[in-house]
């Protein structure tokens, strides 16, 4: 068996005297695939820092290829062949794909001129590597995530890369660009490159890693081969308790109870066409499909953001024009979108704030607001949504990901909302958390009698959570199914039939 490349023992980091490791080890060979798992703020983050250079450790050793350090700098782990691609990716938005390939290459050998000619062979060269082909000349701006991802990961070869760490690498991706990505990550495994994939999405983690390590506040709570996991075991291990995994129960009201949403034929030029359906008060529906389906075009056009739709859609009977998002609110309508950090959240101002946003003018008395109530508002949701923050004046930033899913899913709440739409309710959300919301979100619809639009590609959410799930594909509805009679396996094998 090979020596370890990454050899970590024993690693303490602490801020402000909390640890957010401690006594952690890892060991990583060359070749392997070695997930990374825990839930957010489990210190995933802060190790993934600690091997790249930006974090020195307080106590403890790292060896890379024999070779021991106290700590790294930056230089110093790319200098040994270590290569991290952040969910951001660390490109250049506003540069084209060759140049963003092609950049560090011209910078090193101290050009003063671009030579074009060479970029663009350096850039093809680089995804050649991968065996695939983007337009080098396309602005990284106007690529799907799952393009930006793969030229950063070809990017991380051209460096002669010994190990990739993958930081969340799949969170806003398609099953499909999922397994293209997988793909591509065995084809680097067969490079003798290890890859640490860092992840808190169980699935994932059993396909495609061969050893997996989880941590959970700092401490490392189990290692070993995949094959010694499963989800349950995952679950217990990065939560530290056992979650039992229920399907959605719907009763539906008394007969002749109009349905809370009507949706008939629905169209918007060029993106949706033909679109009827309709769920009951207390009715969680599913909708999914792969990517350019039309789901988020549905989505926005519930919430009055496609103007310029034909069709009707009706709220508990009657019709609602929705031709801006003022007269979506003032029907009931509400929506948590898909990127909760660019579209659902203010990330400078305060947790209450956030949560206040939709209701300002219910608060208000002649443009001034009554500081009394907005606290008492606020301070109630915090409590009842179990929003983890010690006050609700600190930004809304310093929250996980799942405590700002709740901020955005509290300030709709607060507008007495009767219809639900929900984008990727919890993309980047750990697993306990999305427990958390997935219960909440049951409860909205049974106690409260919501119904609830939940778009996703999570296929497990759909069939645990909805009553029925509608499949979209290319603007179009083109299936409905019975949650209780079909599974997630079923379900992805019709996604690929629309591939």
């Amino acid at each position: 068996m090979a020596e370890p490349f990454l050899e970590l023992r024993n690693i303490h980091k602490h801020f402000s005297g909390v640890h957010a490791l401690n006594d952690v080890s890892l060991s990583i060979r060359p070749g392997e695939i070695h997930c990374l798992a825990g839930e957010n703020g489990s210190g995933k983050s802060t190790l993934i820092k600690v091997i790249a250079g930006v974090y020195p450790p307080d106590s403890g050793t790292i060896e890379i290829n024999g070779k021991s350090f106290a700590k790294l700098t930056p230089i110093e782990s790319l200098e040994q062949g270590i290569q991290v691609i952040y969910q951001d990716f660390s490109l250049f938005r506003n540069l084209t794909v060759a140049e963003n390939l092609a950049l560090n290459s011209q910078l090193r050998e101290g050009r003063k001129l671009v030579n074009w000619k060479q970029v663009r062979r350096i850039a093809r060269e680089a995804l050649d590597r991968l065996g695939i082909d983007i337009d080098l000349s396309a602005e990284l701006d106007s690529l799907p995530v799952s393009g930006k991802q793969l030229v950063a990961i070809a990017k991380a070869l051209m460096f002669d890369a010994r190990m990739i760490i993958m930081d969340e690498p799949t969170t806003a991706l398609t099953g499909r660009e999922v397994d293209r990505l997988f793909s591509i990550v065995r084809a680097i495994q067969c490079q003798n490159i290890a890859v640490l994939f860092v992840s808190h999405k169980m699935r994932e983690m059993l396909e495609i890693s061969e050893r997996i390590t989880i941590i959970r506040n700092g401490l490392k709570v189990a290692e070993g081969p995949t094959s010694e996991f499963n989800e349950s075991t995952i679950t217990t291990y990065m939560t530290g308790r056992e979650h039992t995994c229920q399907r959605f129960t719907f009763t539906p009201p008394p007969a002749g109870t109009p349905p809370r949403l009507e949706v008939e034929n629905l169209g918007v030029p060029g993106k949706l066409s033909g679109i009827s359906f309709s769920l009951a008060p207390g009715e969680i529906v599913g909708v999914t499909g792969l990517l350019g389906s039309g789901r988020t075009c549905l989505a926005l056009s519930l919430f009055g953001l496609t103007p310029k739709h034909t069709g009707r859609v009706l709220i508990d009977g009657r019709p609602v024009p929705l031709t801006s998002i003022q007269e979506a609110i003032a029907a009931g309508i509400a929506y948590v979108p898909e990127d909760r950090l660019t579209e659902g959240l203010f990330l400078s101002q305060s947790i209450n704030r956030n949560l206040l946003a939709a209701v300002f003018e219910r608060i208000s008395r002649f443009l001034v607001i009554d500081k009394a109530q907005n606290d008492s508002l606020a301070r109630s949701m915090i409590l009842d949504l179990q929003i983890a923050t010690p006050s609700g004046k600190n930004p809304v930033s310093s929250l996980s990901g799942g405590n700002q899913q709740r901020v955005v899913l509290g300030r709709w709440l607060l507008t007495n909302a009767r219809l639900l739409v929900l984008n990727g309710p919890t993309v980047g959300v750990d697993v306990g958390s999305k427990a958390e919301i997935h219960a909440m979100v049951r409860a909205l619809a049974l106690e409260h009698g919501l119904g609830v639009v939940m778009i996703s590609d999570d296929l497990p959410e759909l069939v645990q959570n909805a009553n029925r799930i509608l499949v979209m594909h290319r603007g179009r509805l083109v299936s409905e199914i019975e949650a209780a009679r079909t599974d997630e396996d079923a379900l992805s094998d019709l996604l690929k039939t629309l591939a």
